[in-house]
């Protein structure tokens, strides 16, 4: 099991815990990258870590390199308060503006399963 671990807002911790957000957004920055995606497989096979910019400009998906993880484990602010869902994949889109999504850009998307 290959948990990702994440730190929420209370408001939104709360809207997946009652099951209105059934998804996660985090913005398409370096730091980001890092930590949704398999970086050493992008090394090998580009030889250079220019991110979504460079592989999209190349006609690859950069999501064709996942780091692997199986859940996602949600922790209210910085509290021990914790929920783990199963996590159903991770995409690049435009999300929903009502659950925290910009309106304008582009952002990962987090896919919430069940909850365990």
């Amino acid at each position: 099991m290959k948990i990702l671990d994440l730190v929420l807002k209370g408001c939104w911790y709360d809207m997946i815990d009652a099951g209105e957000k059934p998804e996660e957004y985090r913005e398409i920055k370096p730091y980001w990258e890092k930590r949704l995606l398999n970086y050493e497989a992008i090394k090998q096979d580009y030889k250079m870590l220019m991110f979504r910019r460079f592989l999209v400009g190349k006609g690859v998906d950069p999501l064709e390199y996942p780091r692997g993880f199986t859940h996602v484990r949600f922790r209210r602010g910085y509290t021990n308060i914790t929920m783990l869902f199963k996590c159903e994949g991770i995409t690049i889109g435009k999300g929903n503006p009502l659950w925290g999504a910009p309106i304008d850009k582009e952002v990962f998307i987090i896919k919430l399963g069940e909850k365990i």
